[in-house]
């Protein structure tokens, strides 16, 4: 279990190692950290896309034939259109692996300065958007990725007070969905900009009647049920998207 420290309100960090990729099941032993910063300090960037609905065609061609320009810079972990629960969103994560934010910062510098980046995508791509929003993140030490399928990313507005007050009692709730097999829990992340006490946890089903076939059987589990009562203790709201991988997203 991850060793608990006592941070000022807001301040809440993992303290374990973080991967992104791990080659096998990780046991639920671990709470949502509220220590200092993971030891590899990866974090991951979360951005949102509101594109004109006119436009959503125009702006995909238009990211598939440029997005290049963009991933040589930093990696792009996957990008994905929503499907429902939020029309016309493009929805995309950025890692970042740095001994603090300066990696990100020296992306962002490098990219406002590539010629190509503006006048072939940025210029292009504004006048097709609504609105942007970006969020940063870490992946909890207990997620793992699956790639292939359908994607749901579900948001999770828990009540202030952070990981300490609320952490187990979330991770037994995603634990008792993803050990039995009501989906596969591919990353759960909480926020370290942006809506603090959000979580999100992104799944992998293999279809949409899939997921509806996972959901209906998880509601008849009594312990998943008994799970999900202690964690909506500590629960303000939450959002579901249904989201399928764009051709050119790295992970599908």
């Amino acid at each position: 279990c991850v060793k608990q420290k006592h941070l000022s309100r807001g301040s809440y960090r993992q303290s374990e190692q973080a991967c992104w990729l791990l080659t096998e099941i990780p046991k639920p032993s671990a709470h949502l950290a509220t220590g200092p910063q993971q030891e590899q300090r990866t974090f991951y960037e979360f951005r949102t896309y509101s594109i004109r609905p006119d436009q959503n065609s125009a702006f995909l061609k238009l990211t598939n034939e440029k997005i290049h320009l963009r991933t040589a810079h930093s990696q792009l972990i996957g990008c994905w259109t929503v499907e429902y629960g939020g029309l016309n969103k493009f929805f995309h994560i950025w890692q970042y692996v740095s001994d603090s934010y300066s990696q990100r910062a020296a992306v962002r510098a490098a990219v406002a300065q590539d010629p190509s980046w503006i006048s072939e995508y940025i210029s292009k791509a504004l006048p097709l958007l609504t609105a942007q929003d970006n969020e940063v993140l870490y992946l909890v030490p207990w997620s793992r990725l699956k790639q292939g399928g359908v994607f749901e990313l579900v948001t999770f507005q828990m009540r202030p007070g952070g990981p300490a007050v609320w952490g187990g009692a979330f991770q037994a709730a995603m634990s008792a969905h993803d050990a039995p097999g009501y989906g596969k829990l591919l990353g759960a992340f909480h926020s370290e900009f942006g809506l603090l006490n959000r979580v999100h946890a992104l799944w992998w089903f293999e279809s949409a009647d899939h997921r509806a076939e996972c959901r209906h059987r998880a509601h008849t589990d009594a312990r998943v049920v008994a799970a999900v009562r202690n964690s909506v203790a500590h629960l303000d709201s939450q959002r579901n998207q249904l989201m399928f991988p764009c051709p050119f997203s790295p992970m599908k």
